[in-house]
């Protein structure tokens, strides 16, 4: 590829993905997030502990003339609390689900993985490195939301880095295998 469209791209990519620590001549081909449909499943889960603590609400609202005025107090607490608890749940669990990503360079596959709030890792792999680049998917909810296992083995110690959830399709499956076999290539020319 020529430099000047080598440096193009590694600029944008360090303007688009300030986190990602890019060598001098290394830009971003592609970006994987988790699916889609699981922030849905999240975000639903959260809604519907919303809407059943505002029902618990409304429900204590109805019968305030059969609780004394201590129990109204703790009940109107305890409410508050759920429904402030379910929203905060719901917002860190959004957050965690979609702070995890893998970036495919041209030198490098990274992982970044947000296990919590306070917890986090970044995985890097050089793409020769790489063995077999496959996906898996199981059960039905994977097979009809089209999401599943991407999976990198790497040569050596037999190490296999997972990316779960992932919505990657058959076309960037290959395209990323492409890349890799590629840049073995390219790294056996130099070693010759």
């Amino acid at each position: 590829m020529d430099e000047s469209l080598v440096k193009i791209r590694h600029e944008r990519s360090k303007k688009d993905y300030p986190k990602l620590r890019l060598a001098e001549d290394e830009y971003v081909e592609f970006v994987f997030k988790r699916a889609k449909i699981c922030l849905f499943l999240i975000m639903g889960g959260t809604a519907i502990s919303v809407i059943l603590v505002l029902i618990a609400f409304l429900m204590f609202l109805l019968s305030q003339a059969v609780i004394d005025e201590m129990g109204q107090r703790f009940l109107f607490i305890m409410l508050g609390a759920l429904l402030v608890s379910a929203i905060i749940i719901g917002t860190i669990a959004f957050m965690i689900y979609s702070g995890n990503k893998l970036f495919v360079t041209n030198k490098h596959v990274v992982q970044l993985v947000m296990n919590s709030l306070v917890s986090s890792s970044e995985n890097m792999i050089d793409l020769p490195s790489i063995e077999d680049v496959s996906f898996r998917q199981e059960g039905i909810m994977q097979q009809i939301f089209h999401y599943g296992t991407l999976r990198l083995a790497t040569v050596g110690d037999e190490t296999t880095y997972t990316f779960k959830y992932s919505d990657i399709s058959s076309e960037e499956l290959k395209a990323v295998s492409k890349l890799v076999t590629e840049a073995k290539k390219t790294c056996k020319k130099k070693d010759n």
